[in-house]
């Protein structure tokens, strides 16, 4: 990428309520050499962004989800530009498409499976050509589960079938604008369906080359001796984007299956988990009662300081492969909010400055970044553990 951009990093949608916690953080570890601003809509709520993070010079960017001309701009401006900006399934794409066409690398923290297979339908193959990393899902959605899935990979026998499973525990709470992300994509689930399929077609006859035979499988709901209490199957983007670094990835050997979980201790819970999600499943799809759902949450607005200082995620992980078991965890703080911010600014970092592998177009965490951002985040407070490593 030419480095007579005038910034290394833009971060865009830095006045809503995680986008300015990546300001804080960026503010806090981005160093006096790196090159960056701030972009949004708004002026004055900029300025107070800034005012709030220390740094009065700090150059603003005017930028608008509704007006690809002003994201055409800061794509141009930039090497990397990270994003706030969602439900990205409404506002995501005219960013997407502006950084494709500027071999610009991108970073957002989608968990919106509809749109990642969308980005990569209309702008996969462009981006190929211009050099631009296209990586969704830098926060919770999708970091710990990726590259803790290829950590666990890592630990285990090379060339042989390999077997993953994650369970995920957390405690935290949700912003407005996860909210309205969530209610979203649970309300598009047909749309969600055939952009899935299309991908399909498009990687069966030239999508990147398959490294192993991955097979993305649903967990199995049940008792996990290992993690102390009850799993249920987690259906979220994560699965996907493991299985997508597995076949981009040689290390993941021939074969290799992932299951993904929610761990809870006590079957009660585990139950009445199961039961919401299948109620608000179900209100989703309903009109007045989603619109209900989301006027319940104003976007902007998410969990203060003490909250976020007690909320915390652990992902232990089981492998198995070769004569092998290993167990491992990534674990971290507010998994939302506090630790999306920073997954998302080390991501930017990592993108702007690290030495990467030779490779572009939409990406995975670990397919883009994978060691390099690990080491990253592992500095930055977040334990990738080895808990036990034992032989058949």
């Amino acid at each position: 990428m030419p480095d007579d951009r005038p910034y290394d990093i833009v971060l865009f949608g830095a006045t809503g309520f995680t986008g300015a916690l990546t300001a804080e953080y960026l503010a806090r570890n981005a160093g006096p050499a790196l090159r960056w601003a701030l972009a949004g809509r708004n002026r004055a709520k900029l300025e107070a962004v800034r005012d709030r993070i220390g740094l009065p010079e700090l150059p603003l960017l005017h930028a608008d989800a509704t007006d690809p001309a002003s994201l055409v701009e800061i794509a141009r401006q930039a090497r990397v530009v990270a994003t706030t900006v969602g439900p990205y399934v409404f506002y995501g794409e005219p960013l997407v498409a502006a950084c494709a066409d500027a071999g610009t690398h991108y970073a957002d923290i989608t968990g919106e499976p509809e749109f990642v297979d969308r980005m990569f339908i209309r702008h996969h193959e462009r981006a190929a050509r211009t050099g631009a990393k296209l990586v969704h899902a830098c926060g919770f959605d999708s970091v710990p589960h990726d590259l803790g899935a290829y950590f666990t990979v890592r630990q285990l026998p090379e060339g042989v079938p390999l077997e993953v499973s994650g369970f995920v525990r957390a405690s935290g709470a949700a912003s407005g604008g996860t909210a309205h992300s969530l209610v979203t994509a649970i309300s598009r689930f047909r749309q969600t369906i055939e952009a899935a399929n299309v991908r399909r077609e498009l990687e069966t006859v030239s999508g990147p080359a398959t490294a192993s035979a991955t097979r993305k499988t649903r967990g199995v709901p049940g008792s996990v001796r290992h993690v102390g209490g009850w799993a249920l199957p987690l259906p979220t983007l994560d699965p996907q984007i493991v299985a997508r670094s597995a076949r981009a990835l040689d290390r993941y050997g021939p074969d290799f299956t992932y299951r993904h979980h929610l761990a809870v201790r006590r079957l009660p819970v585990a139950l009445g988990l199961a039961a919401g999600a299948g109620a608000l499943a179900l209100l989703a799809q309903i009109p007045p009662t989603r619109s209900l759902l989301l006027r319940r949450f104003a976007p902007g607005e998410g969990p203060g300081v003490e909250q976020r200082a007690r909320s915390w995620f652990k992902v232990t992980f089981l492998g198995l492969g070769g004569g092998a078991r290993v167990v491992t965890e990534v674990a971290g703080g507010d998994p939302g909010y506090g630790e999306t911010a920073k997954m998302l600014g080390e991501s930017a970092l990592c993108l702007a400055t690290d030495d990467l592998p030779e490779v572009s177009g939409q990406l995975t965490t670990a397919v883009a970044m994978g060691d390099a951002l690990i080491g990253r985040l592992q500095r930055a407070g977040i334990t990738f553990t080895v808990l036990s490593d034992s032989r058949k």
